[in-house]
């Protein structure tokens, strides 16, 4: 970055760069005394759930199913492979868990739904390599499906090792022209406008000079601009343009990487409330769908019905016939019109609201249509993150922001967390978080915020 001091031995960015290494040590030993103090409750709470699952496993029966399947699973270190680790498991399935190397440490291969584990190098460093890696453990522990959960730029190798991880078994996975196309925010666009669905004015931008040309006198909305490319910091800034003065303008256009290399997208701004969705379709065919309320950072699902955003993704995944995971992004305005904002063609957190329902396996895995789209139960609380709520109460100014957090507390349930499969949950917030703080105090690294449902944490121009 500008401030490092290999461009320059100019003493001002001397200065800058240790004052920016002094708050890296103090955010890595802060977080990591905070996660510290944090532990003997953490660690009560699992040792209480293992002796309470010691005296009612007699009692327990076992899944059976009629022709088990050994499943592997991608994206071991983020909650939603550790829900459908334990959705198949909870079947009578075989759960193979797999992460790169980075994330060796993922505290989910402590789960009692998974057998085994394995790290392979990261994809886009050697992607024939990761093929063959990927081919070896399937050949190895004699892989029926494979379920990428994967990571932005993971999702487009796992669709170029489809036609060669599927000599071996089934890829639930999209192949990779489709994966370019719902993962760039102008195609995505583009394709659904073309099949007559609601999409907001988007342009492809390649240069600043296009945003700063641009006539917004002639628009009657704002403009807010996105990268194409995933970044996961940058994702979050919904500034809106045109800025209070011309100047303003300027100087964030200016200050963001905008290249024809690196196109973004200048999309319509459409008041109205968020919504995410995640789906899993076979063959066209929508199986299982959920839909929430949506945020920037969104760490907290409880299933809505809306029927249109449902026939949107029903109309949209029928007519391309896709088979694999997708999920989406909606604005919807006050006369209930559902514009999409964008496609992560992959798994969404969202599914930890299925957590207890018993056939989502059978909707990833069975061959016969189905009456209507699995949804989560009527009966199941929302989902949050414990130590991102913790996190919130230091933003709480009032008794009504208390009362509301307490509230959600109340209703919902940890995502993570299991009564019959703890130590996920201990080991997620106490070996997987913390030896990636220890990695950046090593490195003198900081970040800009933890995210422990994806379990990384996350930094500029990251994974």
């Amino acid at each position: 970055m500008a401030q490092s001091i290999s461009f320059s031995s100019s003493p001002a960015k001397e200065s800058l760069s240790k004052e920016a290494k002094i708050a890296a040590i103090i955010q890595n030993i802060g977080t990591l005394v905070l996660l510290l103090l944090a532990l003997p409750i953490n660690a009560t709470i699992v040792v209480i759930s293992l002796f309470w699952g010691i005296i009612l496993r007699p009692f327990q029966r076992s899944a059976k199913v009629a022709n088990p399947k050994n499943i592997l699973i991608s994206g071991g270190k983020m909650t939603k492979a550790l829900q459908l680790a334990r959705s198949f498991h909870a079947a009578g399935h075989r759960v193979i868990l797999l992460e790169t190397d980075k994330y060796w440490l993922s505290g989910h291969q402590f789960s009692q739904a998974v057998d085994k584990f394995y790290t392979v190098a990261a994809p886009q460093e050697n992607p024939e390599s990761y093929i063959q890696a990927l081919v070896n453990i399937i050949k190895q522990e004699n892989i029926d499906v494979y379920v990428p959960v994967t990571s932005p730029v993971g999702s487009y190798y796992d669709s170029l090792a489809k036609p060669v991880l599927s000599q071996h078994c089934e890829v639930f996975h999209f192949d990779a022209d489709i994966t370019q196309m719902l993962d760039d925010k102008y195609a995505l666009v583009q394709k659904a406008r073309s099949l007559g669905l609601s999409v907001p004015k988007s342009f492809k931008i390649t240069s600043a000079e296009e945003v700063l040309n641009f006539d917004f006198s002639r628009e009657s909305r704002q403009y807010i601009l996105k990268s194409i490319p995933y970044d996961s910091v940058r994702r979050l800034d919904l500034t809106k343009l045109p800025c209070a003065t011309p100047e303003e303008t300027a100087a964030f256009v200016k200050s963001l990487p905008i290249s024809p290399e690196k196109p973004w997208i200048m999309q319509e701004f459409i008041p109205g409330k968020e919504f995410c969705t995640h789906s899993t379709v076979r063959d066209g065919e929508l199986r299982l769908h959920c839909c929430c309320e949506s945020s920037a950072f969104q760490v907290n699902y409880e299933n809505v019905e809306n029927s249109q955003i449902r026939e949107w993704v029903r109309h949209f995944v029928k007519e391309l016939k896709l088979t694999g995971q997708i999920s989406f992004d909606f604005i919807v305005t006050e006369d209930g019109t559902a514009y999409v904002i964008e496609c992560n063609p992959r798994t969404h957190s969202a599914i930890t609201t299925f957590y207890d329902h018993p056939e989502v396996a059978e909707a990833y895995l069975g061959n016969e249509p189905m009456a209507e789209p699995l949804q989560p139960l009527a009966t199941s609380k929302p989902t949050y993150w414990t130590y991102h709520e913790v996190w919130r109460l230091t933003g709480i100014r009032s008794f009504t922001q208390l009362k509301t957090w307490m509230q959600n507390i109340w209703r919902g349930t940890d995502a993570i967390y299991q009564l019959d499969d703890p130590l996920p949950f201990l080991m997620v917030h106490h070996w997987q978080i913390p030896l990636l703080l220890l990695n950046n105090l090593r490195r003198l690294k900081g970040w800009t915020r933890i995210d422990f449902n994806i379990g990384k944490l996350v930094e500029l121009g990251g994974d």
